[in-house]
């Protein structure tokens, strides 16, 4: 009797988890969609950002404020919601919309430094390089991948045939999410567009932060030893990125996870390249959701998915001629080029201060010759 009443209540307990999981990822996404339509509200009235604001017409500016507002957030996924949100509304150029969400994609990565400098804090004195190597490979990686990908992109975003392409969400979406936002948008539709665009953008940045933290914690240990010691090979360890940055919804979820596994020994750094060009590539997958959402009911619906298209083709074709033609010499280059700045605190200061001072140094050129 004792038994069953304890696994009747062992039950309970887990129905009860369940439907606190279930809530609070309703919540979360009533929270960030929400966030993007008071996003959409604010954009579409701030003067600044208009067609022909100082700080947004230049492709260079765009880049740089992605870059930075990404490394700010520590999360490139704001940056590349508001860059579509612009572009839905018309407040910047497609182009424009289009190098905001390279920049984002660059400045990303840089969470995955951060993670590193604090864990090697924790560790002992000859452990703590493995970390920051990863980290300068993980940024690295990212910006062989996204700089010729990017330009890959743009060819194809300038593309007459690939400017017809019209894929958008379907009627009765928009119409649903204007009979739920709606009453509320139109209460504060009255307020300075400024407040607007400044209070979606936080909003955006709280409902991700929450998105990451209901991700289930991998189990390093079980992860190394039961997928990793079979995922030895590049092409597994490709499509595991690809796969984990889907299944997160996070890349920042999906690069940071290296960190212990490295720095505890489970994986060694020389076979993550892969992986890392695999998470590059998917990270771009799930922004097409972001795409979707971000057009619905927007003067430019379809704007937004045939910006994260030029993008994610552009990205692809780059990590597979990687993967496919230049994977043994690209491997080797990343490792020379790692250690040499792992090897004194001069480099490694260096080329931390130049993730700041490159995207500072676009949007001033921006504004300069605007």
């Amino acid at each position: 009797m004792q038994t069953n009443r304890a696994n009747a209540r062992s039950d309970g307990a887990r129905y009860l988890r369940l439907v606190i999981g279930i809530g609070r990822w309703a919540a979360t996404l009533f929270l960030f969609i929400g966030a993007i339509q008071v996003l959409k509200t604010g954009a579409g009235e701030l003067d600044i950002l208009d067609a022909g604001g100082r700080f947004t017409a230049s492709a260079l500016s765009t880049l740089g404020l992605g870059w930075i507002g990404a490394m700010l957030t520590l999360s490139g996924s704001p940056a590349v919601a508001t860059a579509l949100t612009l572009r839905a509304t018309g407040a910047i150029g497609e182009v424009q919309a289009f190098t905001m969400v390279t920049g984002a994609r660059m400045g990303a990565a840089f969470v995955v430094l951060l993670v590193a400098v604090l864990f090697a804090s924790r560790r002992a004195e000859g452990q703590r390089m493995a970390p920051i190597s990863t980290a300068v490979m993980t940024l690295v990686i990212t910006a062989t991948m996204y700089v010729p990908g990017a330009l890959i992109g743009l060819g194809i975003l300038g593309w007459d045939s690939f400017k017809g392409v019209r894929l958008q969400s379907p009627p009765t979406f928009t119409g649903f999410l204007d009979a739920v936002y709606d009453p509320i948008l139109s209460r504060i539709e009255s307020w300075p567009p400024a407040i607007l665009f400044v209070g979606g953008l936080v909003l955006l940045v709280v409902s991700f932060k929450l998105l990451d933290s209901m991700v289930p914690e991998f189990d390093e240990k079980r992860l190394s030893d039961s997928v990793m010691k079979r995922l030895r090979s590049k092409w597994p360890m490709f499509f595991l990125g690809i796969g984990i940055v889907i299944a997160t919804l996070s890349v920042s979820v999906a690069l940071t996870v290296l960190i212990p596994l490295v720095g505890k020994g489970y994986l060694k750094r020389e076979d993550l390249v892969p992986y890392i060009i695999g998470a590059d590539i998917g990270t771009l997958v799930d922004k097409l959701l972001i795409a979707f959402l971000v057009g619905a009911g927007t003067i430019n619906p379809a704007s937004p998915v045939r910006v994260i298209l030029a993008e994610l083709v552009g990205v692809t074709i780059m990590g597979l001629v990687i993967m496919g033609f230049i994977y043994i010499p690209f491997r080797r280059a990343i490792w020379r080029f790692q250690r040499q700045m792992v090897r004194s605190k001069p480099r490694l200061a260096a080329f931390t201060g130049a993730l700041f001072v490159i995207p500072i140094a676009l949007i001033v050129v921006g504004v300069v010759t605007t």
